[in-house]
């Protein structure tokens, strides 16, 4: 399940399942595209799917007419198609009943129809001599497809855009990884995630810079080696311009533009004289940090960037002015409050991970590092914590939250059941350092913490500076966390209110 960034297997669902599910070839990508979807989970399909897929359960047809509609997915109905091929060949439709079962599912419950169809497929399938379990099961499938279901031609489809992208990643990190942070926003994961991913995959990253980063993420000379396919040696992954909060597209590639024709800037004062571009983005380059290779910190940046003045006429433009300003010796910045900084201005710090800093803390109230689960036994009592990354509570999931946690490490994977929710709801709503207590659950190598007590420690962060705010790292969400999305929020709350 090292699949962060790769096309529709990157949710936690599908994390989960993969270690299960074990893909072998082109068409198991197929499987694991439409498996995890609510038509083979309301209809139960998945679970008798994985015993049979493994060898611990003996692979069983209904009838000969269903062994070939069924002889693919080992007996078990997980697409669109053989649905309405069930309901043809065991339940005796015609083929515009058929047809009119086809556009029910494709309404996706904007009409609502579908249960219309049950009596008549269970009572046929019944009739002709099928078990009751197994024609109830194959109708709550449809039912499934309802919400949403994958036709076998849709699935496939993207299995191959699947295997691509994991092909991309698996020997072109570096390239894979440009190419997501180029494309934010969009997926699952926010760019503080992506890059730690292609760190943990050995690739150099380095921060933007006035004089080496373009607008877009770029690749240059590096020193770890991005994959055995790769042919042009190491390369690092320089992050662009465009993750500089308050910068305009336009006035960065002003910036680079004059950089490519005149050669490297030398100071605050050059680039602003130079490229011609205002104090507000001066002020946003020096607040992400992206003066480093003139010799300045982001607040000396931001200090030259407050002394330039007004900008001289053009007729003394080239003359080179010394600056009236006395040379000053500014308090240095801690690294706690760098990292809070690269947060706010960029989304995503390569200096050290928050939760890393605050360590001893967390060590002290008896959290373990997210990578101690790995090593400890199933049903074990742990406690974690972590930045969250996403909060999601699935229609299928029967009213289960899951939570992914992020620490220095790795990730810690969190299933908070109803009635904890019930308890815990401002702090799983609210929280953006978490903290957890819970049990050890292990299914072959998927491991989760199922949750018996929660904790916000967003107060803790504050100990990283005096001025940091949890809000701060409003960036990390993920993309997918259902919260940070307003309006689906309060309509999801909405539906909740049947767990209090």
């Amino acid at each position: 399940a090292d699949s962060l960034g790769v096309f529709q297997v990157e949710s936690r669902a599908q994390m989960t399942m993969l270690p299960r599910l074990k893909p072998r070839n082109f068409y198991d990508l197929v499987i694991e595209v439409a498996i995890v979807r609510p038509g083979p989970i309301q209809g139960d399909m998945v679970h008798p799917y994985l015993r049979r897929r493994n060898g611990e359960e003996a692979v069983s047809y209904p009838s000969d007419d269903l062994r070939r509609v069924l002889e693919k997915t080992l007996g078990v109905p997980l697409f669109q198609e053989q649905a309405m091929q069930i309901a043809i060949v065991a339940a005796g439709f015609t083929p515009p009943e058929a047809d009119q079962l086809r556009r029910s599912m494709a309404t996706f419950k904007k009409i609502g129809d579908i249960h219309k169809f049950g009596e008549k497929m269970v009572v046929g399938m019944v009739e002709r001599g099928y078990d009751p379990d197994f024609a109830l099961r194959c109708f709550k499938q449809i039912e499934g497809f309802g919400t949403y279901g994958f036709p076998e031609s849709h699935a496939a489809s993207f299995a191959l855009l699947v295997y691509v992208s994991a092909w991309v990643k698996c020997n072109y990190p570096d390239v894979f990884a440009a190419a997501l942070l180029n494309s934010q926003p969009m997926g699952f994961y926010a760019p503080a995630q992506i890059v730690r991913d292609a760190r943990d995959h050995g690739v150099t990253v380095h921060p933007p810079d006035i004089n080496h980063a373009a607008w877009d993420c770029t690749l240059e000379p590096g020193s770890a080696a991005p994959g055995p396919a790769a042919p042009a040696g190491p390369r690092a992954l320089r992050l662009g311009l465009r993750l500089v909060k308050g910068l305009a597209e336009a006035a960065a590639k002003q910036v680079v533009e004059t950089r490519q024709a005149g050669g490297a800037y030398a100071d605050v004062r050059d680039l602003w004289r130079r490229a011609g571009v205002s104090t507000g983005a001066l002020s946003a380059l020096a607040q992400a940090d992206a003066f480093r290779s003139v010799g300045l910190d982001r607040r000396a940046a931001q200090w030259a960037v407050a002394a330039l003045g007004e900008r001289p006429l053009p007729l003394f433009d080239g003359l080179r002015e010394e600056s009236a300003e006395p040379p000053v010796r500014l308090p240095a910045m801690s690294l706690g409050e760098h990292v809070v900084e690269d947060y706010a201005r960029l989304t995503v710090s390569l200096k050290a991970h928050p939760v890393g800093l605050l360590r001893d803390a967390l060590t002290r109230r008896r959290y373990r590092p997210a990578a101690d689960l790995q090593r400890l036994p199933h049903g074990a009592t742990a406690s974690v914590a972590g930045l969250v990354l996403v909060r999601q509570r699935p229609g299928s999931a029967n009213g289960v939250i899951f939570i992914t946690l992020e620490d220095e490490g790795g990730v810690a994977n969190l299933v908070v059941m109803p009635p904890v929710f019930q308890r815990f709801r401002t702090v799983v709503l609210t929280a953006r350092l978490l903290g957890a207590v819970g049990r050890v659950e292990r299914v072959e190598t998927v491991i989760h913490l199922k949750v018996d007590r929660l904790i916000d420690l967003s107060d803790v962060l504050a100990r990283l500076t005096e001025k940091s705010d949890d809000r701060d790292f409003d960036a990390f969400l993920s993309p997918a966390d259902e919260v940070r999305r307003p309006v689906p929020e309060r309509r999801e709350l909405q539906k909740s209110r049947n767990f209090r």
